[in-house]
């Protein structure tokens, strides 16, 4: 009888944690922007791996694949802040739907080299940077879109939600990726054709949302939209202050992605199956803290959790960077997946919660801008692990993030105290 009376006392508790975790579902149209954006991040991260693995087998040189990552940080950081800024003037809807049929274009054309066996660096560099230029422009629409489908007690769930399905996207993707790599009558061509057709689907889910608005004002020059986004920025203290940390940290940890297929091969033993494997773990581990922090993204002490996920990520570097085993490689990997993935969710969500929803768009451009650094420093960063070795590279980016996250905590933690 007590048995059973407690599973009736945990019916009503879980079904509360399940209401407040995935509140924005309870809105039809934001689940079918969740589906298309959950269907275009596997096809993203498909990418990592799938470029990754070709730049490393075509010229063995960790610099290769900082050079292909290089692409879409340079795209990303001079297309970024037009894209936040078209985002708030143009209709949504249709910057993405644009953006992800040029980038499943992309794709398609690099799998056509590949068949023809005439894919080289430079296309990989020319892909990227195309991808780069297209989620210039997705990434703060999509966002912006989902201020219009969600009201605004719901907008920090709805971001964090956005985020779950980008973790779930880094397991699957790395995951199919791995598996078509593998598969001899498969390999990278099927690969890039697989992530075209995500792309076009993930295009298609948008027919189902309701037509978005563009900013009918349209007076002031694009470049006055961007210059005021700054302003609008700049005048935020907390807000200021988190998205610094947030470009800080995703600058100096984020890159660690260039190093792993040299970690892997060069250090651990292990072939292509084992760097789908670590990508995979780490996804797993971003998405159960992804699910955890979604419930509270909306809450004031988010902002804090934020610092202290930012330090875990930096400590799980180094324990990566000092793993003897490709085993005890796996848990570092799944510790920095857990960490970067909540830190992602909560630092996005509560800026997210925090703009007006006029200036989204461009706010959230400047978080692209902070994915815009993490690729311009992937070739660096593979120049360093060339030069002092994956794990030397490891613990400088470990300690380069943790140094961020400390200043920036400081900062944080004066202007709350000033302004709770």
């Amino acid at each position: 009888m007590d048995a059973l009376r407690a599973d009736r006392d945990a019916t009503p508790a879980l079904r509360r944690w399940a209401d407040q975790t995935f509140a924005a579902f309870a809105i039809p149209p934001f689940r079918v922007l969740w589906l298309g954006t959950l269907t275009s991040f596997l096809a993203f991260f498909m990418a990592t791996v799938v470029n990754s693995v070709v730049a490393f087998q075509l010229t063995g040189a960790n610099r290769a694949v900082g050079t292909v990552i290089f692409a879409q940080g340079l795209a990303m950081f001079a297309f970024g802040p037009f894209g936040g800024a078209l985002a708030d003037r143009w209709p949504k809807r249709r910057v993405v739907a644009v953006g992800q049929t040029v980038a499943g274009t992309s794709f398609a054309v690099l799998g056509a080299l590949v068949m023809a066996k005439s894919i080289a660096i430079l296309h990989l560099a020319i892909g990227s940077f195309a991808i780069g230029v297209c989620f210039a422009f997705i990434g703060p629409a999509r966002q912006a879109l989902v201020g219009e489908l969600v009201p605004p007690e719901r907008r920090g769930n709805a971001t964090a939600l956005a985020l779950i399905a980008n973790n779930t996207s880094r397991i699957g993707g790395p995951a199919v990726a791995g598996a078509l790599l593998a598969w001899d009558a498969a390999g990278p061509s099927a690969a890039y054709f697989a992530m075209g057709a995500l792309y076009a689907l993930a295009a298609a889910t948008l027919r189902w949302l309701p037509p978005s608005r563009g900013r009918a004002d349209r007076a002031v020059h694009v470049l006055g939209d961007v210059a005021n986004g700054l302003r609008y920025v700049k005048s935020q203290p907390t807000l200021r202050i988190l998205l610094a940390q947030f470009v800080a940290v995703v600058m100096t940890g984020f890159p660690y992605v260039a190093v792993m297929p040299g970690l892997v091969e060069n250090r651990l033993g292990r072939g292509v199956e084992g760097i789908s494997l670590l990508a995979s773990t780490a996804a797993a581990g971003g998405l159960l803290t992804s699910v955890l922090v979604a419930r509270f993204a909306d809450a004031p002490r988010a902002r804090f959790v934020t610092s202290g996920l930012g330090l875990g990520f930096a400590l799980s570097l180094f324990a990566i960077a000092l793993a003897p085993s490709f085993a005890l490689a796996a848990v570092a990997s799944f510790a920095i997946g857990a960490a970067s993935g909540g830190y992602q969710t909560l630092a996005t969500s509560v800026m997210l919660a925090a703009t007006e929803p006029v200036y989204i768009g461009r706010v959230m451009s400047l978080t692209m801008m902070a994915f815009a650094g993490f690729g311009l420093m992937g070739l660096p960063i593979g120049w360093l692990a060339d030069a002092v070795g994956e794990r030397g590279a490891l613990a400088a980016m470990g300690a380069a993030a943790a140094a961020a996250v400390a200043v920036t905590g400081v900062a944080l933690a004066r202007v709350t105290a000033q302004d709770p």
